[in-house]
């Protein structure tokens, strides 16, 4: 996020949600948009293919369909341009690009983004103003903006309507990103992805690279690696012969399950490192009990980049250890065996960290911004939001305030591209896919939980009453789903949730999981799946057969 969530629920004046189902999804932000709408009487526009809880709350719900989010930012900012309600100063003083953006956007006026999308003319001219009357406004989005083959697309119409109205380095304002797991953002500040270190410094930098292997004692790669989806495929083709799975469950929550379950059967050495025995597990040559967060110390960092400082409050239990011990035994056996050494000279080539402390002082001194966040400042309650710089640096609330990072804001102009796979004869409907407040992800813990299990035992498929009654689909009755990748079996739950054409599906119920029917084409640049977007036929179980 580039702004804090206290400063969207004090300082906006206009709340604008596109691609979040965020009081399931993240019910405490949730909570503070609605009161901001009600008690400071913040407008609220909410953007999703399904009325989910905040659009009862909005003041203005766009209905889109799936894998239009592009069209329907542009037909925004097609309003906003003719309308002369761009900010011209910010665009002059802090951007570049504005012309081409214009360009593009002239080509989305709201009749054209209505045929695209679904949404009214006079609901995109609506909201348009109401974006401009009610400044600064902040973004909001999590994966229904991120998880198509357009994603990166998105991303960046978000950030060009942002800018437009200058709603950048300001309270209330900003691009706001809500991560998918707790600590998914400290995982990638710390270079949990194939193409950068900690940080977000890239592979491809060759001084970068100097500066690691200086500090470790090893030779850093020169090329960016593979990401999960990726890996799974090279697995299944033999280019990769080993796997090692930490804290993921592929076997839930990757696209095209069946094509999950034939890379992982031709991995030749499969090791999986969980706090529970997954689905994945069943595939593992090897099995790591991890320890859970309440049983380690360390941190995590959330959201808005603020950085936590996590304590061990009990001992794990039997043989759980933390991933970061069962890394360092692996790496010191590995050593042992023969494997090569990092040179002992360099300065942080050791295993051995004796505490979390210690392993942040490496981190301070390899990852610019994180260099100021310290274990005494955590530890005396400082809230340090990265990038902080140094030990005297108070951290940093809102980016890009003045400036941006690269110097002047660049307006990346998008055009609408369609899904990779839509709705035809043969697959009539559309199927997109999502959370429920009572599970999280996979599930392999809010499955283990007796009251939630009890509150929502089963997978639910949300069907339209008018595709339902033209496949003869009772509510609560059996209902197959099948895409060209596979199918499932789950109970109907037959709701104007959902428009017809449009069906809904979870990905919590191995059993029933979505994820067997999701299409595993990627977005070019990102590699994100289109999770939210592909091509089913529906069909009545007949009495007898179960889920």
């Amino acid at each position: 996020m580039t702004n804090s969530i206290q400063d969207i629920a004090e300082d906006s004046r206009c709340i604008f949600v596109i691609g979040s189902n965020t009081t399931e999804q993240h019910p405490v932000i949730g909570i503070k948009i609605r009161r901001a709408q009600r008690h400071r009487g913040a407008p609220l526009i909410v953007a999703d293919p399904r009325r989910i809880d905040l659009a009862e709350h909005a003041d203005l719900f766009l209905r889109h369909r799936p894998g239009t989010d592009t069209a329907l930012l542009n037909g925004l900012m097609n309003v906003i341009i003719r309308e002369g309600w761009a900010d011209q100063d910010f665009i002059d003083s802090r951007t570049e690009g504005f012309a081409d953006l214009q360009e593009v956007v002239d080509r989305y006026p709201p009749e054209v983004a209505s045929d695209i999308t679904g949404v009214s003319a006079a609901d995109i001219e609506a909201a348009a103003r109401l974006l401009a009357e009610n400044r600064p406004g902040a973004l909001i989005y999590a994966m229904g903006i991120t998880q198509h083959t357009s994603g990166v697309s998105n991303v960046m119409s978000c950030a060009n309507l942002q800018m437009l109205l200058g709603n950048m380095g300001v309270p209330g304002g900003g691009v706001n990103p809500l991560r998918g797991q707790n600590n998914v953002q400290g995982a990638c500040d710390m270079g949990g992805l194939p193409d950068v270190y900690s940080g977000y410094q890239k592979v491809a930098d060759a001084a970068v690279r100097e500066k690691f292997t200086a500090a470790w004692g090893a030779p850093m790669p020169d090329r960016a690696g593979l990401t999960v989806t990726e890996m799974l495929s090279a697995a299944e083709a033999g280019r990769v012969r080993c796997l090692y799975v930490i804290g993921e469950n592929p076997m839930v929550s990757d696209p095209d399950l069946n094509h999950v379950r034939r890379s992982l059967e031709e991995t030749e050495f499969l090791v999986v490192q969980d706090l529970f025995f997954t689905e994945t597990c069943r595939f593992a040559d090897v099995v790591f009990p991890a320890a859970a967060a309440a049983e380690k110390d360390g941190t995590f960092t959330n959201t808005e980049r603020r950085i936590q400082r996590v304590r061990r409050a009990v001992e794990p239990p039997g043989e759980a250890r933390s991933d970061a011990w069962i890394v360092t035994q692996l790496a010191e056996r590995m050593i042992a065996m023969g494997a090569a050494a990092p040179d002992a000279d360099a300065p942080y080539s050791s295993w051995d960290h004796a505490s979390a402390a210690e392993v942040m002082g490496e981190v301070n001194a390899l990852t610019p911004s994180y260099a100021g966040v310290t274990y005494p400042r955590l530890e005396a309650g400082a809230e340090l939001q990265w990038p902080v710089p140094d030990a005297e640096h108070p951290g940093t609330p809102i980016l890009h305030v003045g400036r941006f990072s690269r110097g002047l804001g660049r307006f990346a102009a998008a055009d609408h591209m369609p899904p990779d796979e839509l709705p035809d004869d043969e697959y009539p409907l559309m199927l997109t896919t999502g959370r429920v407040i009572y599970h999280w992800h996979g599930g392999g813990a809010t499955r283990r939980a007796r009251g939630l299990k009890a509150v929502y035992p089963e997978a639910l498929v949300e069907i339209h009453p008018k595709d339902a009654a033209a496949a003869a689909i009772a509510a609560d009755g059996l209902m197959r789903v099948t895409s060209r990748r596979g199918e499932i079996v789950a109970k109907a739950l037959v709701t104007d949730r959902v428009v017809p054409g449009l069906v809904f599906a979870t990905f919590h119920f191995p059993e029933s999981a979505a994820n067997f029917l999701t299409n595993p084409a990627l977005d070019p640049q990102a590699k994100i799946p289109e999770f939210k977007v592909c091509a089913v036929r529906v069909e009545p179980v007949p009495e007898g057969e179960s889920a």
